[in-house]
């Protein structure tokens, strides 16, 4: 159906835009969205782990 067509091509994209494609934002620094994110989860537990 064309709502199913829909809901695939928008999946597709989704994956694109967070996992493939560079990001030129000030903290992506050439990083795909997801790397982004990783990174700064990352960071973060490092930081939280090394205060307590």
């Amino acid at each position: 159906t064309d709502l199913t067509q829909l809901q695939a091509d928008l999946d597709e994209w989704l994956v694109y835009y967070n996992l493939r494609r560079t990001h030129q934002g000030k903290m992506c620094c050439g990083r795909t969205p997801m790397d982004t994110l990783l990174d700064g989860k990352r960071i973060w537990a490092e930081k939280n782990l090394g205060s307590n």
